[in-house]
């Protein structure tokens, strides 16, 4: 499992995700204004990760469902993918728990 660091389109954004070993993405996070703040939420992505009550679990209006990893000041560090049954989303916070903390991470972005 790894983070990766990558900026949008227009280079104004940065971003991560978290991708499991076979390409999924389990995670992913708002833009930042800059590199370290997403090198910043990787780290409370991984000082987080072992906390279920930091983990909102919620079902959309569709019927699907997602969960959100929080920051202990309840900030949205990052959201999962749409889930087609709750046991998916279980799984996919029990990859976040197990895996996040050691994972590495891989920058994509360009230097300039």
């Amino acid at each position: 499992m790894k983070f990766e660091i990558f900026q949008s389109e227009n280079n104004e954004k940065y971003y991560f995700r978290l991708k499991a070993k076979n390409g999924q993405i389990i995670l992913s996070s708002q833009g930042y204004a800059n590199k370290s703040g997403a090198k910043n939420g990787i780290e409370s992505v991984k000082k987080n990760a072992a906390k279920d009550e930091l983990f909102e679990r919620k079902e959309a209006s569709n019927g699907k469902f997602h969960f959100n990893l929080l920051a202990g000041n309840k900030q949205i560090i990052g959201s999962s993918q749409m889930y087609a049954a709750k046991s998916g989303m279980e799984k996919g916070i029990e990859s976040v728990k197990t895996n996040a903390p050691e994972a590495t991470i891989e920058d994509l972005t360009v230097e300039s």
